[in-house]
Protein backbone atom coordinates (compact mmCIF):
# COMPACT_ATOMS: atom_id res chain seq x y z
CA UNK A 1 0.00 0.00 0.00
CA UNK A 2 1.38 3.47 -1.09
CA UNK A 3 2.29 5.54 1.77
CA UNK A 4 -0.09 8.75 1.68
CA UNK A 5 1.10 12.13 2.04
CA UNK A 6 -0.19 15.52 2.79
CA UNK A 7 1.19 18.71 1.84
CA UNK A 8 1.72 21.73 4.05
CA UNK A 9 2.64 24.85 3.49
CA UNK A 10 5.31 27.03 5.54
CA UNK A 11 3.20 30.13 6.85
CA UNK A 12 5.78 31.96 8.81
CA UNK A 13 8.35 31.21 10.72
CA UNK A 14 9.36 32.68 13.91
CA UNK A 15 12.70 35.02 15.18
CA UNK A 16 14.23 34.19 18.35
CA UNK A 17 17.02 34.77 20.62
CA UNK A 18 18.38 31.11 19.90
CA UNK A 19 20.64 30.12 17.01
CA UNK A 20 21.19 26.79 17.90
CA UNK A 21 18.59 23.75 20.02
CA UNK A 22 21.23 24.31 22.92
CA UNK A 23 19.22 26.17 25.76
CA UNK A 24 15.88 26.17 23.94
CA UNK A 25 13.60 25.73 26.97
CA UNK A 26 12.35 21.99 26.73
CA UNK A 27 8.55 22.88 26.95
CA UNK A 28 6.87 26.10 26.20
CA UNK A 29 5.98 28.47 29.00
CA UNK A 30 8.97 27.27 31.21
CA UNK A 31 10.83 31.13 30.31
CA UNK A 32 8.01 33.69 30.59
CA UNK A 33 10.45 36.35 29.62
CA UNK A 34 11.73 35.21 26.25
CA UNK A 35 10.61 37.43 23.26
CA UNK A 36 9.78 36.17 19.90
CA UNK A 37 8.42 37.20 16.65
CA UNK A 38 5.96 35.43 14.51
CA UNK A 39 6.40 36.98 11.12
CA UNK A 40 4.43 35.62 8.39
CA UNK A 41 5.65 34.37 4.95
CA UNK A 42 4.70 36.24 1.71
CA UNK A 43 1.45 34.84 0.97
CA UNK A 44 -0.01 34.96 4.24
CA UNK A 45 0.26 38.51 5.20
CA UNK A 46 -3.35 39.25 5.04
CA UNK A 47 -4.40 41.81 7.46
CA UNK A 48 -7.84 40.17 7.57
CA UNK A 49 -6.53 36.23 8.57
CA UNK A 50 -5.56 37.57 11.74
CA UNK A 51 -8.61 39.47 12.60
CA UNK A 52 -9.76 38.86 16.35
CA UNK A 53 -6.72 37.12 17.40
CA UNK A 54 -5.92 40.26 19.22
CA UNK A 55 -8.56 39.10 21.74
CA UNK A 56 -6.89 35.72 23.00
CA UNK A 57 -3.80 35.52 25.51
CA UNK A 58 -2.40 32.73 24.46
CA UNK A 59 -2.21 31.03 20.90
CA UNK A 60 -1.01 27.57 19.27
CA UNK A 61 2.25 27.32 17.13
CA UNK A 62 2.26 23.87 15.65
CA UNK A 63 5.38 24.17 13.73
CA UNK A 64 8.07 21.93 11.59
CA UNK A 65 11.32 20.54 14.24
CA UNK A 66 12.88 21.51 11.20
CA UNK A 67 16.38 20.52 12.89
CA UNK A 68 15.19 17.38 13.52
CA UNK A 69 16.33 14.12 10.94
CA UNK A 70 14.76 10.50 10.75
CA UNK A 71 12.44 9.29 13.96
CA UNK A 72 12.84 6.26 15.85
CA UNK A 73 10.12 4.29 17.66
CA UNK A 74 12.09 4.83 21.13
CA UNK A 75 13.67 7.51 22.18
CA UNK A 76 15.39 8.32 25.73
CA UNK A 77 12.97 11.45 27.17
CA UNK A 78 15.68 14.13 28.69
CA UNK A 79 13.53 14.22 31.71
CA UNK A 80 14.79 10.41 32.65
CA UNK A 81 18.45 10.94 32.50
CA UNK A 82 18.79 10.13 28.80
CA UNK A 83 19.07 6.48 29.92
CA UNK A 84 15.86 4.72 29.83
CA UNK A 85 13.66 4.13 27.05
CA UNK A 86 9.81 5.20 25.64
CA UNK A 87 7.96 4.96 23.00
CA UNK A 88 7.72 7.84 20.70
CA UNK A 89 4.15 8.97 21.11
CA UNK A 90 4.29 8.68 25.24
CA UNK A 91 6.79 11.84 24.90
CA UNK A 92 7.41 15.10 23.29
CA UNK A 93 10.34 13.78 21.23
CA UNK A 94 11.48 15.60 17.82
CA UNK A 95 12.06 12.33 16.48
CA UNK A 96 8.60 11.57 15.09
CA UNK A 97 7.29 10.29 11.71
CA UNK A 98 5.70 13.77 10.85
CA UNK A 99 8.72 15.75 13.03
CA UNK A 100 5.62 18.20 13.97
CA UNK A 101 5.34 20.26 17.40
CA UNK A 102 2.94 21.99 19.53
CA UNK A 103 3.65 25.15 21.62
CA UNK A 104 1.86 27.30 23.41
CA UNK A 105 2.50 30.77 24.11
CA UNK A 106 1.44 34.09 25.56
CA UNK A 107 0.32 36.79 22.68
CA UNK A 108 2.26 39.89 23.87
CA UNK A 109 1.10 42.09 20.89
CA UNK A 110 -0.16 42.61 17.33
CA UNK A 111 2.09 44.98 14.76
CA UNK A 112 0.90 46.04 11.62
CA UNK A 113 4.20 46.49 9.95
CA UNK A 114 4.55 48.55 6.33
CA UNK A 115 6.52 45.39 4.20
CA UNK A 116 6.14 42.82 6.77
CA UNK A 117 2.43 42.72 7.48
CA UNK A 118 1.00 41.45 11.05
CA UNK A 119 3.75 40.37 13.03
CA UNK A 120 2.96 38.75 16.19
CA UNK A 121 4.66 39.81 19.38
CA UNK A 122 4.69 36.38 21.90
CA UNK A 123 6.48 35.61 24.73
CA UNK A 124 7.50 31.93 26.17
CA UNK A 125 8.38 30.52 23.03
CA UNK A 126 10.45 26.97 22.92
CA UNK A 127 11.83 27.28 19.66
CA UNK A 128 14.82 27.88 17.76
CA UNK A 129 15.48 30.98 15.31
CA UNK A 130 14.00 30.88 12.19
CA UNK A 131 11.72 27.69 12.52
CA UNK A 132 9.26 27.14 10.35
CA UNK A 133 5.38 27.65 11.47
CA UNK A 134 2.46 25.23 9.61
CA UNK A 135 -0.38 26.97 11.80
CA UNK A 136 -1.50 29.22 14.58
CA UNK A 137 -4.40 28.81 16.70
CA UNK A 138 -6.25 30.17 19.83
CA UNK A 139 -5.92 28.93 22.73
CA UNK A 140 -9.20 28.35 24.74
CA UNK A 141 -9.01 27.94 28.11
CA UNK A 142 -12.38 25.75 28.55
CA UNK A 143 -11.19 23.26 26.63
CA UNK A 144 -7.27 23.59 25.78
CA UNK A 145 -6.68 23.73 29.98
CA UNK A 146 -7.66 20.08 32.01
CA UNK A 147 -6.62 20.43 35.60
CA UNK A 148 -7.51 16.71 36.40
CA UNK A 149 -4.83 15.83 33.74
CA UNK A 150 -2.53 13.64 34.63
CA UNK A 151 1.50 13.83 33.69
CA UNK A 152 2.78 10.72 33.11
CA UNK A 153 6.48 10.28 33.84
CA UNK A 154 6.82 13.34 34.00
CA UNK A 155 4.37 13.74 37.48
CA UNK A 156 7.42 11.41 38.55
CA UNK A 157 10.33 13.84 37.88
CA UNK A 158 11.19 16.44 40.04
CA UNK A 159 12.03 19.77 37.65
CA UNK A 160 14.90 21.39 39.29
CA UNK A 161 15.89 24.79 38.83
CA UNK A 162 19.27 25.90 39.59
CA UNK A 163 20.55 28.78 41.01
CA UNK A 164 22.40 31.43 38.68
CA UNK A 165 25.68 33.66 39.86
CA UNK A 166 25.96 35.85 36.63
CA UNK A 167 28.85 38.98 37.84
CA UNK A 168 30.49 41.09 36.56
CA UNK A 169 32.08 42.33 34.00
CA UNK A 170 30.17 39.67 32.37
CA UNK A 171 26.60 40.97 33.42
CA UNK A 172 27.12 44.32 31.85
CA UNK A 173 27.62 42.09 28.53
CA UNK A 174 23.93 41.59 28.57
CA UNK A 175 21.62 44.06 27.15
CA UNK A 176 19.20 45.12 29.91
CA UNK A 177 15.88 43.78 28.14
CA UNK A 178 17.43 39.87 27.82
CA UNK A 179 19.09 39.60 31.18
CA UNK A 180 15.87 37.85 32.87
CA UNK A 181 15.31 36.16 30.02
CA UNK A 182 19.39 34.66 30.28
CA UNK A 183 18.82 33.65 33.48
CA UNK A 184 15.42 32.59 33.22
CA UNK A 185 17.14 29.98 30.68
CA UNK A 186 19.58 29.03 32.54
CA UNK A 187 17.97 28.45 35.47
CA UNK A 188 16.22 25.47 33.25
CA UNK A 189 19.65 23.88 33.31
CA UNK A 190 20.37 23.38 29.47
CA UNK A 191 22.69 20.78 30.12
CA UNK A 192 21.92 16.97 28.94
CA UNK A 193 20.46 15.19 32.09
CA UNK A 194 23.29 12.33 31.65
CA UNK A 195 26.06 15.29 32.08
CA UNK A 196 27.74 16.22 36.03
CA UNK A 197 30.59 17.05 35.14
CA UNK A 198 31.36 20.16 37.35
CA UNK A 199 34.67 20.95 35.57
CA UNK A 200 33.04 21.13 31.92
CA UNK A 201 32.36 24.47 30.46
CA UNK A 202 29.33 24.43 28.08
CA UNK A 203 28.35 27.22 25.88
CA UNK A 204 24.83 28.92 24.73
CA UNK A 205 24.53 31.11 22.26
CA UNK A 206 22.10 33.54 22.82
CA UNK A 207 20.23 36.94 21.49
CA UNK A 208 24.05 37.57 19.51
CA UNK A 209 26.05 36.27 22.50
CA UNK A 210 28.29 32.82 23.39
CA UNK A 211 27.45 32.41 26.94
CA UNK A 212 29.75 30.55 28.94
CA UNK A 213 28.66 28.34 31.76
CA UNK A 214 30.04 25.64 34.57
CA UNK A 215 27.04 23.95 37.06
CA UNK A 216 28.24 22.37 40.08
CA UNK A 217 25.38 20.67 42.07
CA UNK A 218 22.37 23.21 42.01
CA UNK A 219 24.63 26.18 40.85
CA UNK A 220 25.60 27.38 37.53
CA UNK A 221 28.36 29.99 37.65
CA UNK A 222 28.72 32.10 34.51
CA UNK A 223 32.68 32.08 33.53
CA UNK A 224 32.86 34.01 30.30
CA UNK A 225 30.46 36.04 27.50
CA UNK A 226 31.47 36.78 24.25
CA UNK A 227 30.17 38.13 20.95
CA UNK A 228 28.96 35.35 19.20
CA UNK A 229 32.04 33.60 16.83
CA UNK A 230 34.86 35.08 18.68
CA UNK A 231 37.20 33.23 20.64
CA UNK A 232 38.42 33.95 24.13
CA UNK A 233 41.54 35.52 24.19
CA UNK A 234 40.65 37.55 20.71
CA UNK A 235 40.26 40.94 20.91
Amino acid sequence: MEQASIPMAVIARIHTDFPTKFGVPRQSGLVEDLEATVVFEPDYRIPEAVRGLEEFSHIWLIWQFSQSKGWSPTVRPPRLGGNQRLGVFATRSPFRPNPIGLSSVRLTGMERHPTLGPVLHVAGADLVDGTPILDIKPYLPYGDCRPDATGGFTDRRQRQVLEVVLEEPWRSLVPPDRLAALTGVLAQDPRPSYQHDPSRVYGLGFAGLDVRFTVDGTCLTVVEILPEGKKSGEK
